[in-house]
């Protein structure tokens, strides 16, 4: 069965970078969209961004310009590079496969001093 699993989390100061990973299995990768949300304490999970299996992308007007994610189709992995970081950026972040029901267990990216 489809299998997603994020990693790269961590704390890291504000005006920092992270970059998340998101290993998929079980699925035809290249023939899905790709999303990133993620969820803050006591706030709905937001989509962060997405890119299609063409390679466009979108994003969040808070994390534009700051964000990008991108994908490599033979490996299966989903990526978000995170620069400038904020203490509102402070969320788990989840990868999901377009049109499923399919999310991974995410990982904590915090944003702190």
């Amino acid at each position: 069965q489809m299998q997603l699993v994020e990693s790269g989390g961590g704390l890291v100061q504000p005006g920092g970078s992270l970059r998340l990973s998101c290993a998929a299995s079980g699925i035809v990768f290249s023939s899905y969209t790709m999303d990133w949300y993620r969820q803050a304490p006591g706030a709905q999970r937001e989509l962060v961004a997405s890119i299609t299996r063409g390679g466009s992308t979108n994003y969040a007007d808070s994390v534009k310009g700051r964000f990008t994610i991108s994908r490599v189709n033979f490996r299966r992995t989903v990526y978000l590079q995170m620069n400038s970081l904020k203490p509102e950026d402070t969320a788990v972040y989840y990868c999901k496969v377009r049109d499923t029901d399919s999310w991974g267990q995410g990982t904590q990216v915090t944003v702190s001093s």
